[in-house]
């Protein structure tokens, strides 16, 4: 149990009295070690860690992150002009991570148009859980939000972190099957997502109305019930989360601890514009060669660069990669002159690339949400901790407390439609941009979705309507009132379609990148982030993109390897 913060200089000695259950270290500018009951081993050199006794042995122990941030900035007088030799889009979910990993051999841009969520109790404190989503404004709160021409409103994040900073921070890996479509490899994508989950990710403590949520999932008979894991299994599960024991979240922006920070730049509070193209590509040949930004806040539109490092060997040349997430990513690219010559005519955007499927199959998952308390009341706000996955996958159900104001909450259990088939699209609205794009979902648009939401609204009514749950909340079960028949569930399907947040696309694979995400038809361009993703990889998609993140950014080095090895042969 630990009963102090207990400061020292001394590494190794500090170990000896966390070994005993004394203390813990907890500061920016050391390494952070966080302590468990279970025994341990800690090598000399403090990056080995063996476990004994644990179920999952890389997570919820001894977290070793690193040994402090990288240099942050919000001047962008301190990056314009500078060459790196990667420059990465978005410091989010997925971007952190892989500026984290590309840094232990290359120097690194990583621009993020939010703040540091750092110091801020609506990204830190589990007890404000949900407050970001209530503060929004144009230019500068953390969650920014956006209603799609289907008349949802949505929200996507802007800060250091992105949406693993805002989220309920639900951590669970993707299917089997969703890494054997993408052709990753097996192994590396386990070792990836543990470098993850040994840095960030935390064994909840279940909360009475989790625990009461979990029993009627288990009533409506979501089997079989698998404990705790990490796995995407069908059944009833606890997952992981990124909020620690004290209730603090740990972002993505926690991973950058974890690289050379001498190598690593972050630019805040900045707005990336388009994407500079090199004026010396030979012959036919677009070549990325930096990115123009501007700051986020309005207050100036004077406009800045940064350039990829050009050795004369252009194989050793890095990239430009997009990590600015589902709306931010095809965004950049439109605004950049990278898509279908129609659609950037009419912002008069001079065509680099024609690109047809640049902001083409965006889905986001359809959710219906049933409120099983009577009306609102100041609750404690609580993130989701349990997860029901039925149906051969098919259904996620989980369960929440989220405030509606800074004084009231509501007790929703929420299900979406896993694996929908209709699809939107995404335009520009203006070339601004820190505006929002215009996106449209086509929610329920198919006939197959619809036929999907009615069997799902059936289920969250089996559940919503449990014992365990009705005992909770201090009621009787009326099963009578459950909807008697489809037509009935139909009607609330069309009419009280949400998001679940965890919309995706418009950088296909196949149409937009290749499986090494380079951008068809330029040089020194990729895109790593969701917006890849053709569905949502298990019940969050948030693990899997930080795995994203760590996963291709090995790739990156094994591949810049490769190619000096082959040169000095």
């Amino acid at each position: 149990m630990v009963v102090a913060i207990i400061v020292m200089k001394s590494i190794l000695q500090a170990v000896n009295f966390l070994l005993k259950g004394i203390g813990r270290i907890d500061h920016r500018n050391d390494i952070i070690i966080e302590p468990t009951n279970e025994e341990c081993i800690i090598s000399k050199d403090m990056r080995i860690v063996n476990y004994m006794n644990v179920k999952a042995p890389h997570l919820n122990q001894f977290k070793i992150l690193g040994k402090g941030l990288p240099c942050m900035t919000s001047d962008v007088q301190e990056v314009s002009g500078k060459s790196f030799d990667y420059i990465i889009v978005g410091g989010g979910t997925t971007g952190c991570p892989l500026a984290a990993t590309l840094s232990e051999k290359f120097t690194v841009l990583l621009v993020e148009r939010g703040d540091s969520p750092y110091g801020n109790p609506l990204v830190t404190d589990i007890k404000y859980y949900g407050f970001s989503l209530l503060q929004t404004d144009e230019f500068s709160s953390i969650a920014q939000s956006f209603i799609s021409k289907d008349g949802v409103t949505n929200h996507r994040g802007r800060v250091l972190g992105g949406s693993s900073a805002i989220n309920g921070g639900f951590y669970s890996r993707a299917r089997d099957n969703f890494v054997k479509m993408a052709g990753w490899d097996e192994g590396l994508v386990k070792e990836a997502y543990e470098w993850v989950e040994s840095k960030v990710v935390f064994t909840p403590q279940l909360t009475p109305w989790q625990t009461a949520v979990e029993c009627g999932l288990l009533e409506a008979r979501i089997l079989p019930y698998n404990g705790f894991s990490l796995e995407h299994l069908k059944g009833t599960k606890l997952g992981g989360t990124v909020f620690d024991e004290w209730g603090k979240r740990h972002t993505s922006a926690d991973l950058l601890e974890s690289g050379n920070r001498k190598n690593i730049m972050v630019l805040l509070n900045t707005t990336v514009k388009n994407i500079i193209f090199d004026s010396n590509s030979e012959g036919n040949e677009t070549r990325v060669s930096g990115i123009r930004f501007i700051k986020s806040d309005g207050s100036s539109s004077k406009t800045h660069e940064a350039y990829l490092n050009q050795p004369k060997n252009l194989s050793r040349w890095g990239d430009v990669i997009l990590s600015a997430g589902a709306l931010g990513s095809p965004q950049i690219l439109l605004l950049s002159g990278i898509g279908s010559h129609e659609h950037l005519k009419k912002f008069n955007i001079s065509v680099k690339v024609g690109l047809q499927g640049v902001g083409h199959g965006m889905q986001d998952n359809p959710c219906i949400t049933v409120l099983v308390d009577t009306m609102p009341a100041k609750r404690q706000p609580e993130p989701p901790q349990v997860v029901g996955i039925a149906d051969d996958f098919r259904f996620i159900i989980e369960a929440l407390v989220l405030p509606i104001s800074f004084n009231a909450s509501r007790m929703p259990i929420a299900a979406k439609i896993a694996f929908p088939a209709s699809k939107g699209k995404l335009e520009l609205k203006s070339t601004d941009p820190r505006q929002n794009p215009s996106v449209i979902f086509n929610y329920l648009a198919e006939e197959k979705d619809l036929q999907e939401c009615v069997k799902m609204v059936q289920l969250l009514e089996r559940v919503a309507k449990s014992e365990s749950i009705s005992m909770f909340l201090g009621t009787t079960p009326n099963r009578a009132k459950l909807m008697s028949n489809a037509d009935q569930r139909r009607k609330l399907c069309k009419s009280s379609v949400r998001t679940f947040y965890h919309y995706h696309g418009g950088c296909a694979i196949g149409s937009v990148v290749d499986k090494d995400y380079r951008v068809y038809g330029v040089k020194g361009l990729r895109v790593i982030d969701g917006s890849t993703f053709e569905e949502s990889p298990g019940t969050n998609p948030m693990a899997t993109l930080m795995m994203l993140g760590r996963y291709q950014g090995i790739k990156m080095l094994q591949e810049r390897n490769d190619n000096s090895c082959s040169q000095q042969h």
